[in-house]
């Protein structure tokens, strides 16, 4: 399969300066063989020029080979070297017509408009032109083929010019040759394994190249293909080789339109000569989606297209002019006169299209690799079209690919569309497989998480489920290859790139590295013990007489405790809901040993039932995973809590300062210190939840969850536990606060742009909670509000009676500019406002 570079870039954004060596690098990475680059285009120097055939003379040659002696006619400005000698075309004066060439091509014919390049002219690969004798002629130029041209490999005859430029000027005889061929471009060669069928187009290599440089695809074939209709051609399918077969009608073809340069030019460069534009619609539409497309001459049909296998004694007469006795198993295209074609392989001579056509029945069409391998090979007819066919082409293109050939055919050969189409059958879909999302790395031996597998398999144009550890992948109509498990482990590695999987013997793995929730807990472990807080580990279990002590008259999810069916001690038989019992314990043992000034916290599991009954799975096999689901279903939830107590002084008595009694204040810090290093900030709104203080409990949110509570410890579970007065507590449910964390590629950037301050002191009533006010301020100030802090509390002269000040420091910063101060008092401002609305805020001024 030749590629055009120029081409590939029509359906991928490649990047600009991409050669098509790095191209085919990447491709032989992704598993494709690549076996040449080669730079195309017109590679000439000196008089390359267009010529028009006069005449044609066959001379047979004694060796066997028939030469051509041509007369040509370069225009005035070329006049000919050697003087044609009078009578050797049949002149009558013995004046010059042209030049005499001899010419080795079977296509050169008369009335044709070649390219002739003259004496002194240099091809592809350096080749120089000069008048020389062969033949018993002396030749005075050369006739040149696509190859001698650098325009790719065809060398099964001259190339034929259209009668007009890309613009519509007609061409003369004797203007430059150069500027009709094309600019230079880079043709990959590549040879394509059986497996990758779609790959022999330009559309399945141009999604190659766009996975593996990770850029755009333009799916040239992206119609969706409708449901069956019949009321264009009539079709039957009378055979289930052929499960869809669509026939679209082009009427008025204008039959002189000739195929413009730049269809020709790109049909050499994948080796296929153009042949009249009709055919090299069909034959460029194949080579850009893949789909083989035969045309009818809708004049030469008689009656419905049938699709079926060949009748004992039936012959055909194919394009290539033999008669063929076709057996029971081909499987054929039939009307009403009989077999019009071998289906797959090649049409047949009676509707085929020709010079007059001017109705043309496009058929686009999915029939059985199987059956078409097996005709080709018993006529010993491979064409282009069997060899898609044998390797499966794409059913669900056939559509698109019949409606590209008729807007080519409408937009060059001034053709119209008939309204009416045939939809016979409908696309076979893939049958979808299951894999383990770890097996492609298991077997590669490479590290390839189930979610690149997953990005790679829809990259690849899968569509793919995910359920737990199992992935459901449907390939596309294009991947018929994809049938079981391990054809997905390989697709993958051939889009990792095997050069990256490097061999190794097999060996333990430390692990993949802690996950986001350990990496909080570690910092977490780091960052409390630095504050002054001790942490301590105890046992699980609880008694229903500590939670009745603990929640006072509360009656919520943490009384739904879970039984253990043989405890470690009668006094505590359940599992725990809540951190607080246990720390409350350390505590009342620390103080029996004389320690009044603690700071204690833990991090573990509480358990929220109630639990179900667990199924018990056979011992003898493997538990199903309905068992395993039902099992898992049974256990209680088991979120992660991190909780703390203060007891007695935070800090000790000192020469220059008193005593700082520890209480609620260090408790909702602790909670502010967690919340911050795994990356939070925490807002505050006055509750009353057990067993806390009511009036002295604080809820905790980020954003909008709650992720816990601290305050002050309610005087009837200090007196129940033994604590000191005014102990103070805290717990937050730490995997709420871990999933509140934005996720990749939420974090905000850091600006480079100097920060603004501006300071506001604002007075609320007495009663309303500084929380409150906090977070007023921050939905005011908007997103330049970067961020806020309580830095001062004031009652007093002149502040009325019954109110407070609470003094705040704003920093404000813009991600993309530096702000003004206009721009930063107008977000103060606005914060202000929402202070005052919903606070009742005033700001003051002195």
């Amino acid at each position: 399969m030749r590629a055009p570079l120029s081409w590939l870039r029509q359906y991928a954004d490649l990047p600009q300066d991409l050669t098509g060596r790095q191209l085919a690098d990447a491709l032989v990475r992704a598993g494709l063989e690549v076996e040449t680059v080669e730079r195309t285009g017109p590679e000439l120097a000196g008089p390359v020029v267009v010529g028009r055939v006069l005449s044609a003379v066959d001379e047979p040659q004694r060796n066997g080979k028939t030469i051509k002696w041509c007369l040509v006619d370069v225009g005035p400005d070329h006049p000919p070297t050697v003087p044609v000698q009078t009578g050797q075309f049949g002149q009558t004066n013995g004046a010059p017509l042209g030049r005499g060439i001899v010419c080795g091509a079977p296509n050169v014919a008369p009335g044709q408009l070649v390219v002739v390049a003259l004496p002194g002219a240099e091809l592809a690969g350096g080749f120089k032109i000069a008048a020389r004798k062969t033949y018993g002629h002396l030749s005075d130029g050369m006739i040149c083929a696509a190859d001698e041209l650098g325009l790719g490999g065809d060398h099964s005859g001259i190339l034929v010019l259209p009668p007009t430029d890309d613009a519509g000027r007609p061409l003369v005889p004797g203007q430059p040759a150069g500027p009709l061929l094309g600019t230079p471009d880079e043709v990959l060669d590549i040879a394509v394994t059986p497996d990758l069928g779609y790959c022999l187009s330009l559309r399945g290599l141009a999604r190659e190249a766009a996975q593996a440089y990770g850029v755009a695809f333009h799916d040239p074939a992206a119609r969706t293909t409708p449901a069956p209709r019949s009321d264009g051609w009539p079709v039957r399918l009378e055979t289930a080789a052929c499960p869809l077969f669509v026939a679209l009608t082009v009427e008025g073809l204008d039959p002189t339109r000739t195929s413009p340069g730049w269809l020709t030019r790109r049909l050499q460069a994948v080796g296929l000569r153009p042949l009249g534009l009709a055919i090299d619609v069909t034959n460029y539409v194949m080579m850009e989606i893949g789909q083989p497309i035969h045309g009818y001459d809708g004049d030469r049909l008689t009656g419905a297209i049938v699709v079926r296998q060949a009748r004992p004694g039936e012959s055909l007469t194919t394009l290539d002019g033999q008669t063929r006795r076709l057996d029971p198993l081909d499987l054929v295209i039939a009307d009403d006169t009989g077999a019009i074609g071998l289906a797959g392989v090649m049409g047949g001579q009676t509707t085929e299209l020709g010079p007059d056509t001017v109705k043309v029945v496009i058929e686009a069409a999915y029939f059985d690799p199987v059956a078409v391998a097996r005709t080709a090979k018993a006529h010993k007819l491979p064409s282009e079209a069997s060899r898609r066919f044998e390797r499966q082409v794409d059913p669900g293109a056939a559509y698109a690919a019949a409606h590209r050939v008729a807007e080519l055919l409408v937009q060059l050969g001034g053709g119209r569309l008939s309204g009416r189409q045939t939809v016979a059958g409908g696309v076979p879909q893939p049958a979808p497989v299951t894999i383990a999302g770890d097996l492609p790395g298991r077997v590669l031996g490479h590290p390839t998480p189930p979610r690149r597998v997953e990005s790679i398999l829809t990259a690849s144009g899968c569509a793919v489920t995910a359920a737990g550890d199992e992935l459901t992948v449907r390939p596309p109509t294009w991947r018929p290859d994809l049938r079981d498990p391990y054809d997905l482990v390989e697709e993958v590695g051939r889009k990792i790139g095997f050069g990256e999987v490097r061999p190794a013997l097999p060996r333990a793995r430390a692990g993949r590295g802690r996950t986001p929730a350990q990496q909080a807990r570690q910092r977490l472990n780091w960052a409390l013990p630095a504050a002054g807080f001790v942490e301590v580990v105890s046992f699980p279990f609880v008694s229903a007489q500590s939670l009745d002590q603990l929640l006072i008259a509360a009656d919520d999810d943490r009384r739904r405790l879970v039984g253990l069916a043989n405890p470690l001690a009668d006094t505590a038989p359940y599992l725990r809901t809540t951190l607080l019992p246990g720390l409350f314990a350390a505590v009342a043992r620390n103080r029996s040993r004389g320690l009044d000034d603690l700071a204690l916290y833990e991090q573990g599991a509480v358990f929220l039932g109630p639990a179900g009954p667990a199924p018990v799975p056979p011992v003898d096999r493997r538990p199903s995973a309905d068992q395993l689901a039902a099992i898992d279903a049974a256990l209680p939830r088991q979120p992660r809590h991190l909780a703390c107590v203060v007891t007695g002084d935070w800090s000790g008595p000192g020469w220059s300062s008193p005593a700082l009694a520890a209480g609620w204040t260090q408790a909702v810090g602790f909670a502010q210190l967690a919340a911050r290093t795994v990356g939070l900030e925490l807002a505050r709104r006055a509750d009353q939840r057990p067993p806390w203080h009511p009036g002295r409990c604080a809820r905790l949110l980020a954003g909008e969850s709650v992720v816990g509570w601290a305050g002050e410890l309610h005087p009837t579970v200090v007196s129940a536990f033994g604590l000191p007065e005014g102990a103070a507590a805290a717990e937050l449910d730490l995997d709420a606060l871990i999933a509140a964390l934005p996720g990749p590629g939420q974090l905000p950037g850091l600006s480079s742009f100097p920060v603004v301050k501006q300071d506001v002191a604002l007075m609320v009533d007495a009663a309303v909670p500084q929380g409150e006010v906090v977070q007023a301020l921050r939905q005011g100030g908007g997103d330049l509000l970067e961020s806020l802090a309580l830095f001062d509390v004031y009652s007093g002269p002149p502040v009325p009676p019954g109110q407070k000040s609470l003094a705040f420091a704003l920093r404000f910063r813009a991600p993309d500019r530096t702000l003004t101060e206009d721009e930063a008092a107008q977000a103060r401002d606005a914060a202000v406002q929402v202070a005052a609305e919903r606070c009742g805020a005033v700001q003051r001024v002195a």
